[in-house]
């Protein structure tokens, strides 16, 4: 066995293979720790195989750039993955269209206050101009986050690192906030998630319940676009 795994170590690491089998058994790993804790949400599959690549690219010594030349073929599934969020929505189109009136409330006043709030703490907290305006979009899923973080004068690069806290913030307190709040309807809890923990949100909403992953999914998507009109008009109160 070891001679055929050093003979796999070798040829792993000289091609960009590594690391997409890295990330892929990262998360294997991750998931059944996950389920081994009764799906409990502060055992995020996602925040724990984000912490052992971290720690493992850390201790190798690998760049970012080395590390997502072999993983970009999950970066390209994201695309895909996006797009089939269309099949739950069609299944559940019905209950989509019940919901109109609250979902377009909801939208206005989460993505309001998931910019207004993040900004204003960290106002007061004393952050510079620069770091408000990475901020102010860490709501919104990574690519759109991005492209207004580099409209307003923000460092996209942060804004990204930002995202994904949120997401896997956003995803392992959901349960225990909503429960909290009394929140039971499965629209209402996955429209929260996906407002306010985009993508990561959405992935975990869809484990719990498909209605509510379609409900998140729809959340990620409209407070994408609500986004990028509202937190450029907040950059310029903050000019």
């Amino acid at each position: 066995m070891m001679p055929r795994f050093g003979d796999a170590w070798v040829y792993l690491s000289a091609t960009p293979l590594l690391w997409l089998t890295a990330t892929l058994a990262a998360y294997v790993a991750a998931f059944w720790l996950y389920q081994r804790a009764g799906q409990n949400p502060l055992v995020n599959p996602v925040a724990v195989s984000v912490a052992v690549l971290v720690a493992v690219l850390v201790a190798s010594g690998t760049d970012y750039q080395t590390y997502f030349d072999g993983a970009q073929f999950v970066h390209f599934l994201l695309g895909p993955a996006t797009v089939a969020i269309a099949v739950p929505l069609h299944l559940n189109f019905a209950v989509v269209r019940r919901n109109l009136l609250p979902m377009a409330a909801a939208l206005l006043a989460g993505s309001i206050t998931a910019a207004a709030s993040v900004v204003g703490i960290a106002y007061a907290l004393g952050a510079s101009k620069e770091t408000l305006l990475s901020l102010a979009p860490k709501s919104v899923t990574a690519p759109i986050a991005m492209g207004i973080s580099e409209q307003i004068g923000g460092v996209p690069s942060l804004t990204a690192v930002l995202v994904i806290l949120t997401g896997i913030t956003g995803a392992m307190i959901a349960k225990p906030v909503l429960n909290l709040l009394g929140i039971r309807e499965w629209p209402a809890r996955g429209f929260a998630v996906g407002l306010t923990a985009h993508g990561i949100g959405t992935a975990r909403a869809f484990q719990v319940n498909d209605v509510a992953g379609t409900f998140a999914g729809i959340a990620m998507g409209l407070n994408g676009l609500a986004t990028a009109f509202l937190v450029p008009l907040l950059a310029a109160l903050l000019a």
